[in-house]
Formats: C-alpha cells, structure tokens, sequence
C-alpha cells in the first residue's frame, strides 16, 4: 500500500466523482493499485482558474475495471472517508514546492508532475494533510462553544509534525472532519443562510451561521460540500426537523404541519430559493435534496 495523488479537475472530461469514485486509463493502473487499500490526496492541476492545490482526501477501496468503459478503470472510495480540506494547500509555498518528492537531483521539478496518479511519499502526505486540516480558530461552530473556565484546561496536543500514520487517524476523527466540513461550506456560502438570507456577524468577529448536513452522518451522509448548507440556528433546527425542505429545482418548501405556517414563510429570502454556492460542484447535490425530502421533510 502507498500514499498517492489523483489530479482532478471539476470540468473534467472523466467520469469522476472525488467522493465516491476515480475514473482513470490503463496506463495508470500499476500506480492506482499501488494506492488500493490506503489514501490519497486530491489535487486540482495549476491550469483550472483559481484552482484549490491540493483539496480533500479519500481511502482507495479498490480498483476495478470501468463496466461501461473498456481499458478505462475505477478507483472505488471507500465510503464516509473523502474530507475537503478546511484549508486547501497550494502547489507552491514562498521557498519551493509541498510535494517534495517531485524535485529531481537539481532541485527542479520533474516530469512526474505531469502525472494524473501518482504516488506520494509519506512525509508528502503528512506535510500536505497537516497544512490542509489547518488550525480550528479560524472559524468554530456555535453550537457546542464553551467558555474556558481557569483551573479546568487541559493542554492541547502539539497539531504539528506528526507521522503520517498519525494523521490519517485525524482523517477519520469526527471533530476534525465536522470543523472542515464547516470551514467548506461557510466559505462556498459566504457565511450568509441559504434560506434566509442574512449575513450576521458576532461581535468575535465569526459567523452566526452554520453548517448542516442535507442528508445526515448519522444516514449515510458524506462530508462534502454539495451535501451541505449553510443555515442561521433557527433555519437549522428546522430543516432537520422537517419543518423546510427543499425541491429539486432548490426552491424552498414549508412544511403544513408547521404551527405557523406563515411566520416560517416570512423568514425565507425574497426569491424562496435557496442561495446557493457560485461554484457548480458546490450545490446541492439532487440526490441529497431528494433523500431529505423523502426523510425529513414533513409533507
């Protein structure tokens, strides 16, 4: 097994889908299958216009040939493993380049930065994971904020270097993966609410909004962007209780069995649809809208 890279681009003429599957030629295959069984690193190519560097990552399940595409193969993502970095990493830092082992013995990039897959080193990886997981002040989660109480913290393990074994249990921890997770889908919103509209700012300085799974962890539910939506508290609570919903074509439903129908319409934003993200590949994915819908939406 081995670390790897798997370049993508949203406009990509392959059949992808980061978070479920990998489309590829049989001139990778040797490398993907050196990856089966491990984690890779997603990177958007330098070329694609304001592009993410390096931007999620993902367990390889296996590799298999593509049923509707001869000599074309998929690397399968095992389920609930594929993570947007809260903070995406660029190809180049001030002094060089992150993945290092692309430097040739002068010091110069080498042609295997031409190579949709590829394998990384574990010192990559690491280094790579750990600027993309990023710090958690940068924008935390009002629900569940506590106030430190002097005399009951507890030192916080050291983030930085750890072995790349060590980070991989980050990528699995649910703290971890729920504060990039928000740090994703605040950013693709504007840390403004889909449904209502507004933009409110406390006086720390973070945004009163949050982060809510269309279709929950807890069913299935991935940790993407297009499976998220960017919520006011109270637009929150009644999405995932039901009381709104969303259609297909993202206009925002009330539910009749709210006990005041028409005080839930007023909150919703003057166009009753939802104000979706300007980047294509992070709106609401219909296949996650739907299942809300079918689940949790009271008719």
């Amino acid at each position: 097994m081995a670390f790897g890279i798997f370049i993508h681009r949203s406009d990509s003429i392959y059949d992808d889908i980061p978070s479920e599957r990998y489309q590829f030629p049989k001139q990778y295959l040797s490398r993907a299958q050196q990856c089966e069984g491990d984690w890779i690193v997603y990177l958007e190519p330098s070329k694609v216009k304001e592009t993410k560097g390096y931007f999620a990552v993902a367990m390889v399940q296996e590799i298999i040939p593509d049923p509707r595409k001869p000599d074309m193969f998929l690397a399968v993502i095992e389920p609930g493993t594929y993570l947007d970095f809260g903070d995406p990493v660029s190809f180049r830092d001030e002094n060089s380049i992150v993945e290092k082992g692309l430097l040739n013995d002068q010091g110069k990039i080498s042609g295997r930065a031409q190579a949709a897959v590829r394998t990384l080193s574990a010192e990559d990886f690491a280094r790579i994971v750990e600027r993309g997981l990023g710090r958690d002040e940068d924008i935390l989660p009002r629900v569940g904020d506590t106030m430190q109480m002097p005399g009951f913290q507890d030192a916080q393990t050291p983030f930085q270097h750890m072995p790349a074994r060590e980070r991989v249990n980050q990528l699995t921890n649910r703290a971890v993966r729920d504060r990039n997770f928000r740090k994703n889908v605040l950013r693709a919103y504007g840390e403004r609410c889909a449904i209502t509209g507004l933009r409110l700012i406390n006086g720390g300085g973070r945004a009163e909004v949050e982060a809510a799974h269309i279709r929950p962890v807890e069913h299935d539910g991935p940790d993407i962007v297009s499976n998220g939506i960017a919520l006011s508290g109270t637009a929150h609570w009644m999405f995932d209780r039901g009381l709104v919903g969303l259609a297909d074509d993202l206009t925002i439903l009330v539910s009749r069995q709210s006990n005041d129908i028409e005080a839930v319409t007023s909150m919703i934003n003057s166009s009753g649809k939802t104000l979706v993200p300007d980047r294509l590949a992070n709106r609401p994915r219909t296949e996650f809208v739907t299942w809300h819908r079918e689940n949790c939406f009271k008719q």
